[in-house]
């Protein structure tokens, strides 16, 4: 379970007991969509690259290569030979971004897939049995992700009933966790809170998920189409409400300095595709900013991408180099760069951890903030 270690303000430092390791936190988990990190990324490159958390998507298991195929190999920990935790998000918004024709009624979401057209049909239960199959350390709950900006009454009716979904989801773990056959039978299920920008609804909303006594709660639904500093109001509404001894999880968020700003407001968890995302179009991320490497002024430059970095990569190669990769379109252009953003990213979480425990996060945040976002 979670240990607060130290706070300063509102920013946390602990730890967080899974059936597959202790995570320091706050941290950044790596998302590996597939059971893979989109540029060419191993179980045993996350090892090397600082990684504590490897995430996966639901929905995409599901689709393919299937989660009953996942399960009778041994669960998503034998699959792609990872021994640490493992979140799996719920479903919900990759439903909610990719399907275009979708149902929602009480009983769940009925939708096409995005590879084949077939319905499909998901609620509370089936996300459950998927996430159990997959054996996943943490589970996330089923719910809709509602874009922004939408009336505040549908984001009423929508939390009202993500939360009887939440009391589903509950019930159905419980009793997959309970089975002799159990991939992964200390499988945790975390909570989701949404509301939009509507501090009202988010802090209704809190207080009643919050009832149920979930092992750790995220805020989702944010990182769509909001300004950042509504996200940010948003985390300091929602923040004091959430209960103290569980883990804060923020959703697909987002950039150092999104990051940074999160730990200041009392998130422990973030996850984000930008790292690889952005790797893999040659925008790297430096303790002095973002560099695009196809930029003809790195065509000569025979230092590393970041000299302050100790990556696979910086240790190796040289800008020049890479951009050569790049430009030639070589894959391991791409895996290097994903390598080294990622690396980026943890290694953001371990000076964070650091300045915590020296009680300088005050400081290492406001000159941080100044330039981690910044393009050179």
């Amino acid at each position: 379970m979670y240990q607060l270690l130290k706070q300063e303000g509102h920013a946390r430092r602990g730890c967080f007991e899974t059936p597959h390791g202790t995570v320091q936190t706050p941290v950044f988990m790596n998302v590996g969509t597939n059971a893979a990190i989109k540029g060419a990324l191993s179980a045993a490159d996350l090892k090397e690259i600082g990684c504590q958390v490897e995430l996966s998507n639901t929905y995409h298991l599901h689709v393919r290569p299937g989660d009953e195929l996942v399960r009778d190999l041994g669960g998503l920990h034998r699959f792609m030979t990872w021994n640490g935790p493992i979140l799996t998000d719920s479903g919900g918004f990759q439903i909610f971004s990719l399907a275009k024709l979708r149902k929602i009624t009480e009983e769940g979401v009925t939708f096409n897939s995005h590879v084949d057209g077939r319905k499909i049909f998901m609620g509370p239960e089936e996300s459950m049995r998927i996430q159990a199959n997959l054996g996943s350390d943490i589970a996330m709950a089923f719910d809709e992700c509602v874009k922004i900006p939408s009336p505040k009454d549908y984001f009423e009716r929508s939390c009202d009933r993500t939360a009887r979904w939440l009391q589903r989801c509950k019930t159905a773990l419980s009793e997959y966790n309970s089975r002799d056959d159990a991939v992964n039978p200390g499988q945790m299920l975390w909570g989701i809170n949404q509301g939009g920008i509507f501090h009202d609804l988010r802090i209704e909303h809190m207080k009643k998920i919050a009832e149920l006594d979930l092992p750790g709660y995220a805020i989702g639904g944010l990182a769509v189409g909001e300004t950042h500093q509504e996200m940010y109001d948003t985390i300091e509404a929602v923040e004091e409400h959430m209960p103290k001894d569980r883990p804060r999880y923020l959703m697909g968020v987002g950039t150092p300095c999104n990051i940074i700003e999160g730990v200041a407001r009392g998130v422990d968890f973030f996850d984000c595709v930008m790292p690889a995302r952005n790797g893999r179009h040659g925008h790297l991320f430096t303790w002095n900013g973002i560099i695009n490497i196809k930029n003809e002024k790195y065509q000569r430059d025979e230092q590393p991408i970041d000299p302050q970095c100790q990556c696979p990569v910086c240790r190796r190669y040289s800008r020049a180099y890479l951009r050569h990769l790049v430009k030639a379109d070589e894959m391991l252009a791409m895996r290097f760069s994903v390598m080294h953003n990622l690396y980026f990213y943890n290694d953001l979480m371990k000076k964070i951890r650091e300045s915590l425990d020296n009680g300088t996060f005050a400081a290492f945040r406001a000159q941080a903030v100044e330039i981690l976002d910044k393009r050179i």
